[in-house]
């Protein structure tokens, strides 16, 4: 496994199924890179309206603050835009329809280093997580061929897929301190996520405690793994 780390990129994509997963899967590299320099956008494939273990909840609400999470988890990475599908939560479909709208996102973005799911991933579970890594592997297929959706945009053909979740993990993007530290932050903006994500209950009185007990989880993944792990694809 190489953990040399990438180089710099120009710019970014990274795609996740649901608001925080982004965060989750490559947050510390996100910022480590937008510090650097980096121009960095994310994509939310769906609106997140399943999020939430209340079955009393108004999702129309749900849907409206995880977007300001989003928004706010943003601007701790370093990021400058985030694109936001808006498919019904639990029922994204990797089809024509989606694939065109990744294939015009990456076209327009032009990033040469792009992050998604791992759709190989053995036994997972949630099927958005299963769709939305495949959306981007269909969708960078589609965006460096000019006879895919020729009314898309002019082809582009990133240089890196980094995928997070990986079944295989082969490359570790090495953070320090701060990324991490950002990464933690970024993750506590999606508040509504805290109990059922995170063990965190705001109610509680051991909140404080959760919370930091939460920051040690992630900084413990980061450094058994010596860094962000992830599969990564070159030869796209």
């Amino acid at each position: 496994m190489t953990t040399d780390g990438l180089a710099v990129p120009g710019r970014v994509l990274a795609i996740g199924a649901h608001p925080d997963d982004v965060e989750f899967g490559c947050g510390a590299t996100l910022t480590k890179w937008a510090s650097a320099g980096a121009h960095v956008e994310l994509a939310v494939l769906t609106d997140g309206s399943k999020g939430t273990w209340n079955p009393d909840d108004d999702l129309s609400a749900l849907v409206a603050r995880r977007r300001e999470e989003q928004l706010a988890a943003l601007r701790r990475l370093g990021g400058v835009d985030v694109h936001f599908f808006a498919e019904v939560d639990g029922e994204l479909e990797a089809n024509a329809r989606t694939r065109e709208q990744v294939c015009v996102l990456l076209r327009a973005v032009r990033p040469d280093v792009v992050l998604g799911h791992d759709p190989w991933k053995q036994y997972r579970l949630h099927p958005d997580h299963r769709h939305a890594g495949q959306l981007v592997i269909d969708g960078i297929v589609a965006a460096r061929d000019p006879h895919f959706f020729p009314g898309a945009g002019p082809p582009h053909r990133p240089a890196h897929l980094l995928l997070f979740e990986a079944q295989v993990v082969d490359h570790a993007e090495p953070v320090d301190d701060a990324a991490i530290q950002a990464k933690v932050e970024a993750l506590l903006c999606h508040r509504s996520q805290w109990r059922s994500t995170m063990g965190i209950d705001e109610h509680d009185a051991e909140a404080g405690a959760q919370r930091a007990a939460f920051g040690r989880r992630v900084r413990d993944e980061i450094s058994a793994a010596s860094g962000e792990p992830f599969k990564l694809l070159s030869d796209l």
